[in-house]
C-alpha cells in the first residue's frame, strides 16, 4: 500500500474538506493535481503556522459571532412581544396564515435588524391571539420571542 501524502487544503474541496484543513491524500493525488492546481500546499513548518494563525482568527471572529447573537436574543427578550396584523373574517379566523417572512418584518421594524426569514420556525397560526416563535440566530442561540397576531 502506498505512502500518504500530508497537504494543506487552499480552497474548498468537496470531497475533501474545507479551506485551511489539513488532510492525507495519495501521492500521485497531491502531486499530479492538487499541487500543480493550486488547491492545495505542501506541510512546511512555516504553512502549518500559517494554518494555525488562520485557525485562531477563526475562532475569533466565531466568537465574536455568538457574543453578537447572545446580545441580539437579549435585545428580543427585552421588547417582549411582537405584533401581527392579518386580516380576519369570522371568529377570529385569517384570511391565510402567518409566516415566517411576516416575523421576520416585524422583527426588523422593532429592532432595525434584519434576520434570515430561513432561521424562524413559526408555528400554524390560522386564528388571532398569542403564539411563541423560535429564531436561530446562531448555531449554538435559539432566541423564543412572544407574538401577538392580530386582526387590522
Amino acid at each position: 500500500m502506498a505512502k500518504r501524502v500530508s497537504v494543506v487544503l487552499s480552497e474548498d474541496i468537496y470531497t475533501l474538506g474545507k479551506n485551511g484543513d489539513l488532510v492525507d491524500v495519495a501521492p500521485g493525488y497531491a502531486r499530479n493535481y492538487l499541487l500543480p492546481t493550486g488547491k492545495a500546499l505542501a506541510v512546511t513548518p512555516a504553512v502549518l503556522r500559517q494554518v494555525e494563525h488562520r485557525r485562531a482568527k477563526e475562532a475569533e471572529r466565531q466568537a465574536a459571532l455568538k457574543a453578537e447573537a447572545v446580545a441580539f436574543r437579549t435585545a428580543l427578550d427585552t421588547i417582549g412581544r411582537f405584533t401581527v396584523k392579518k386580516q380576519t373574517g369570522g371568529d377570529d379566523v385569517l384570511f391565510g396564515t402567518v409566516t415566517n417572512v411576516d416575523v421576520a418584518e416585524a422583527i426588523e421594524a422593532a429592532t432595525k435588524q434584519s434576520v434570515d426569514k430561513r432561521h424562524i420556525n413559526v408555528p400554524e397560526v390560522h386564528r388571532t391571539g398569542s403564539y411563541k416563535v423560535q429564531v436561530k440566530l446562531h448555531p449554538e442561540v435559539t432566541a423564543e420571542i412572544n407574538l401577538e397576531v392580530v386582526s387590522h
